[in-house]
C-alpha cells in the first residue's frame, strides 16, 4: 500500500536513495512533461535553492518506489513566492511562522487515475494539522483551483493570473482545516493515518526561525 513518508533534515539519511529518485522524477514531470525549460539540468535532477535543510518532503512510496511527492518550506525564510513570484501576490504576501509554502507536487503518470493523488492531498492537510501549520501558499496552474475545491480545500487567490511557461498560473493561499482533511479522506475512501514518520522528529515549527517584527 502507498504510504506518505515525512522526510526532513533529521531523518533524510534514511531516505537518500528515495530523495534522489524524487529529484529525478521532478525533472521527468516538470521539465519533460510540462515543458518548464528553465528547470532543465544536464544531470536530470530537478533541484533548486529551496531543497535544503529547511525543507520538508512528503513522499508517496509504494514497495520502495517513489510514486509522488511534495515539498513544504517555511515562509518565515526567503521562499519561492517571496523571491521569484512576489509580483503575483498583489493582495499581499502571507508570511508567518505557521504558514508554509507548498511546491513541487506531482504524481507519476501511471498513478494519476488512482488514489495516490488523494493520499498526498490528505497527507499535506494531516501533516499541517499535526504540526500547527495553519495555511499554505502556492503558485499553480489555474486548473488546480477546481481540483482543490472538489477535494474540499478552502482556497483564496492572492492575485490575478499570470502566464508562466505558456500556462495561466495563480498565487493562492490554502487554509488548513480538519474539515478539509475529512472531506478528501471521505471522497477517496481512505482509512487511517496517511503519514509514516521514521525516526524521532522534533516539531517543525521549532526548527525554523521566527519572522522578524
Amino acid at each position: 500500500m502507498t504510504k506518505i513518508h515525512v522526510i526532513s533534515k533529521e531523518n533524510e539519511h534514511l531516505y537518500h536513495g528515495r530523495l534522489e529518485e524524487y529529484f529525478r522524477l521532478r525533472h521527468e514531470v516538470f521539465v519533460k512533461e510540462r515543458g518548464w525549460r528553465d528547470l532543465h539540468r544536464p544531470d536530470g535532477r530537478e533541484i533548486d535553492v529551496y531543497d535544503n535543510g529547511n525543507a520538508v518532503y512528503l513522499l508517496a512510496i509504494d514497495q520502495d518506489r517513489v510514486v509522488g511527492g511534495q515539498r513544504l518550506y517555511p515562509t518565515a525564510l526567503p521562499h519561492m513566492l517571496s523571491e521569484v513570484f512576489g509580483h503575483m501576490a498583489q493582495r499581499g504576501l502571507p508570511r508567518a511562522d505557521h504558514i508554509f509554502e507548498w511546491t513541487r507536487y506531482f504524481v507519476v503518470k501511471e498513478r494519476r487515475m488512482g488514489r495516490t493523488d488523494c493520499r498526498l492531498l490528505a497527507a499535506v492537510q494531516q501533516f499541517c494539522l499535526e504540526e500547527g501549520i495553519t495555511e499554505l501558499t502556492a503558485v499553480v496552474e489555474m486548473w488546480w483551483l477546481p481540483r482543490w475545491q472538489q477535494a474540499g480545500f478552502k482556497v483564496k487567490p492572492l492575485g490575478l493570473p499570470t502566464m508562466i511557461e505558456g500556462q495561466p498560473c495563480i498565487a493562492a493561499a490554502i487554509t488548513i482545516s480538519r474539515e478539509s482533511l475529512e472531506k478528501v479522506v471521505r471522497l477517496a475512501g481512505l482509512r487511517g493515518s496517511m503519514l509514516v514518520r521514521d525516526a524521532q522528529m522534533s516539531p517543525v515549527l521549532e526548527r525554523v526561525p521566527h519572522v522578524a517584527a
